[in-house]
Formats: structure tokens, C-alpha cells, sequence
């Protein structure tokens, strides 16, 4: 007796997604030296009936969250592991800004190596392109 093959964990998300109907997801990317950018973004993509996901901290501006520069670089592994998943979780993604540092780099390698879809609102800045 032959079994069907057992579904990839991407497989299952993907199955769970249309079962749930749910529309497109987009996480969005970039420096938060761009978050006035990432936020015209997610009102863009959003009006255009997508699901959005984007950076919810912004450690250059000051905070008592992150104060101590101790908690602020544990704090910066979480976000950065919180992100990787936001990205797991997206159907594309949207590099917003006119600059790409090591980690939007760095999550931009991350997407494609998923075979995400990576899109960005300054096209000249991908250096694959």
C-alpha cells in the first residue's frame, strides 16, 4: 500500500492560507531609518487588499525598551529572529528605501533562498537586478 507524500511545512502554510482565504502577504523590509517610507508602504499595499507585516520597533529612536544597552542587543537577536519569521510567514516581500544595509541584505538573501518573491520601491539598490 503506497502512501501519499507528507507535506513540507511550506506546503502546509500554503494549504492553511487558501483553506482560510486568506489575501496575499507582504512583510516589508529596509532600514528603519525609512519607517515614514515603510509606513506609506504598508498604506499602499494595504489599500491594494494584501496582508502587511513590517518592522513594529524602531531602535534608532530612543525608547525605555531599549535603554540599556544590554536588553537593547538581546532585544535586537529577538526582533531579527521575529523578522526571519514575518518573512516565513509572507507570500513576497517589499524592500522599501533607497539604501540596503547588512541585515536588509541580509533578509533579502533570506527571502530568496525561501523562493520568496522580493520587490522593491527603489529598484537600482538590488544588486541582483
Amino acid at each position: 500500500m503506497s502512501y501519499p507524500p507528507l507535506l513540507t511545512p511550506d506546503e502546509k502554510l500554503a494549504d492553511a492560507k487558501k483553506l482560510l482565504s486568506l489575501p496575499p502577504i507582504v512583510v516589508i523590509c529596509g532600514s528603519t531609518r525609512f519607517m515614514t517610507e515603510m509606513n506609506e508602504a504598508d498604506l499602499r499595499e494595504t489599500k491594494a487588499g494584501k496582508v502587511v507585516v513590517k518592522p513594529g520597533c524602531d531602535m534608532k529612536s530612543q525608547h525605555e525598551l531599549w535603554a540599556d544597552p544590554v536588553e537593547a542587543e538581546a532585544l535586537k537577536v529577538g526582533l531579527d529572529d521575529l523578522h526571519r519569521a514575518k518573512i516565513r510567514l509572507a507570500d513576497e516581500v517589499l524592500v522599501v528605501g533607497d539604501y540596503i544595509g547588512d541585515s536588509t541584505r541580509a533578509e533579502i538573501a533570506y527571502a530568496r533562498s525561501l523562493g520568496k518573491p522580493v520587490r522593491f520601491t527603489h529598484p537600482e539598490v538590488d544588486a541582483d537586478a
